[in-house]
């Protein structure tokens, strides 16, 4: 399996210049899920959490073998978000898309149908933040895509789209009670954002994805945490992975960063959820 993902990343027409490794890839079939969807990732290497686009979470453990590669899943928990103020969420209030855990635990998640981010906890139960304009402008099914956190607790979200192949992405920031917009990121060919993280060095990753008619090819670029230094760290050919929309970065036990990511199979049975790994090699 490795030798053909490596062949098909070559057949492609990966740059270069790419940086990551891949280590392997997971296939996490419906009948041990029972879901779909999956479209968020953060992990630590061993538990995970991650959450569908139907307003679900999953935690979870990795088994894996003596090479650190993913082998088998345990469920732990899996459940509906809590409603909260918003109530039973469905449609576009449903449509959650990626998460992001803060230092105190909490769990935050962006969702894109009505653009807004909220935390599973809070004083009073799930705590909404407020929506700035820019929010209530975004396209349906175009909108809060991405998210993470740095090691300040300060939020950023990337929408899916910029609105013009030549506008550079906006990355909003919550940071002291207030939304900002510190920085963009350019907008490169016809790849658009489908999730963030903070890497253990800092920096910010971003997965991004483009569909190709009959396939995805993903990608992930890595920025400075003021959004400059731009470096493409992995670009795949059509259809080496299936859709992949999370992304959790961490580091392993030989001290590599290493790059874990979960596919969205879009509730269809010719799709499928699978994990993927791969390492940089600095």
């Amino acid at each position: 399996m490795k030798a053909m993902v490596l062949a098909a990343l070559l057949l492609g027409g990966a740059p270069d210049a790419q940086r990551a490794d891949y280590l392997g890839s997971y296939v996490w079939p419906e009948t041990a899920h029972h879901s779909g969807g999956f479209s968020a990732l953060e992990t630590d290497g061993t538990d995970f959490v991650t959450v569908s686009d139907r307003a679900r979470i999953v935690d979870g453990r990795f088994a894996r073998d003596a090479q650190g590669l993913i082998t088998g899943i345990e469920i732990q928990r899996s459940e509906p978000l809590r409603r909260g103020r918003e109530g039973l969420m469905t449609g576009i209030l449903a449509d959650s898309e990626d998460l992001a855990i803060d230092s105190t635990g909490r769990r935050w998640i962006s969702f894109e149908g009505k653009a807004r981010v909220r935390a599973e906890t809070g004083a009073q139960g799930p705590e909404v933040l407020p929506r700035p304009r820019d929010f209530s402008a975004m396209g349906f099914n175009s909108s809060l895509e991405a998210l993470a956190v740095d090691a300040q607790d300060a939020l950023y979200t990337i929408p899916e789209r910029s609105g013009r192949i030549d506008r550079p992405f906006p990355v909003y920031r919550w940071k002291e009670g207030k939304w900002t917009v510190p920085f963009s990121i350019p907008r490169r060919d016809s790849f658009l954002v489908t999730g963030a993280d903070f890497g253990p060095d800092g920096k910010l990753y971003v997965l991004e994805r483009d569909f190709a008619g009959i396939g995805f090819r993903s990608r992930v670029r890595r920025f400075a945490p003021d959004g400059t230094g731009e470096e493409v760290l992995l670009e795949t050919g059509i259809g080496v992975h299936d859709n992949l929309e999370g992304i959790s970065v961490w580091r392993d036990d030989l001290g590599r960063i290493r790059l874990t990511m979960v596919s969205d199979d879009n509730f269809r049975f010719f799709q499928r959820t699978e994990f993927v790994e791969y390492a940089l090699g600095e």
